[in-house]
């Protein structure tokens, strides 16, 4: 009998996804050619690996092979747009953080692992990446703000690290928390803000397939602006959600109140699953802007991963799952 293998609706076949060579290329004939254009000529400012100088001890990682249940539909936003386009409040409210961001300190970089685990600890981020396998991801990326990016990141499953944590069965959520240096990081002087930022998850989203522990992106060792040197990807959920610069990942009964969740909860909740039907109170979500071309395309439903997480969410429709 004869196997039919029916591919997920975002799959693409790898021939249409852009390579990492293309982005590498790209940037060389940029700088080459002199381009003027104020995009442009901030692409060529930032040089590839100025936020990895710290992290030599795990550079050899990279690039990691490519997984090829996870690619993607569309072109993969450049490294030279991605890099100057980030929101990271701790180092500002502005999209051009990445010139602030080099000043945090990401190695060494110790995380502790705490809560309802069978014992605590805390492991250093080289060590971690000891005990894990990486590989690289072809994920979208929607923002919350309806413009979205597509993204080549490098990382492990989260599932794998909640099996080294060994929770206890009475854990139903995973809290995650960032960096807390004022020093470093102006905007965590700003005193409104209820810092550290603070995300979560249940336990069956940690144990999704698609939750993924980020660190690396477009070949290499992940940029300080993208929230190195460990950050999560829930690609089906709005991007306040992946959480940058983890620090702490606790085990709990109870239910974490997130980071936008505490300041404006009229308009940010804890699921933040994308749905393109349920409007934010300021703007609709049905379109989304690709960030490098500014085409408006229409917003999928779970940002189109709706075939691996909708089960997650029977049962509980009363919710406001997609605020």
């Amino acid at each position: 009998m004869a196997h039919i293998i029916q591919k997920p609706s975002w799959h693409i076949d790898e021939a249409l996804a852009t390579p990492q060579d293309a982005f590498i290329n790209r940037r060389t004939l940029i700088k080459n050619l002199g381009f003027a254009g104020l995009g442009l000529a901030a692409a060529v400012a930032l040089k590839p690996g100025i936020a990895s100088a710290a992290n030599d001890a795990t550079k050899d990682l990279y690039p990691a092979k490519r997984n090829e249940a996870h690619t993607i539909d569309r072109e993969l936003t450049p490294w030279e747009v991605n890099s100057k386009y980030n929101n990271f409040y701790e180092f500002g409210s502005h999209k051009q953080i990445w010139r602030a961001a080099q000043a945090l300190k990401t190695s060494p970089w110790d995380i502790t692992v705490d809560g309802l685990v069978e014992e605590p600890f805390t492991i250093g981020f080289d060590d971690l990446l000891g005990r894990v396998a990486l590989e690289e991801r072809l994920y979208r990326h929607r923002c919350v703000e309806a413009w979205s990016m597509t993204i080549p990141w490098t990382g492990f499953r989260l599932a794998d690290l909640v099996a080294i944590a060994k929770p206890l069965s009475s854990a139903k959520y995973v809290r995650f928390e960032t960096f807390m240096d004022p020093s470093v990081a102006a905007g965590q002087k700003q005193s409104w803000y209820p810092w550290p930022y603070v995300e979560g998850v249940t336990m069956e989203e940690a144990g999704n397939d698609l939750a993924f522990l980020v660190t690396g992106a477009y070949g290499k060792v992940l940029d300080n602006q993208f929230g190195a040197p460990i950050r999560l990807a829930l690609p089906w959920k709005y991007g306040f959600k992946s959480i940058k610069s983890i620090k702490r990942i606790s085990f709990t009964d109870t239910r974490p109140v997130s980071f936008w969740e505490e300041i404006l909860p009229q308009e940010y909740g804890f699921w933040a699953n994308v749905n393109p039907e349920v409007p934010h109170r300021r703007w609709s979500q049905a379109e989304e802007r690709i960030l490098h071309t500014g085409e408006r395309v229409p917003t999928l439903l779970y940002n189109g991963y709706g075939e691996q997480v909708a089960h997650l969410y029977d049962g509980i429709e009363g919710e406001r799952l997609f605020t």
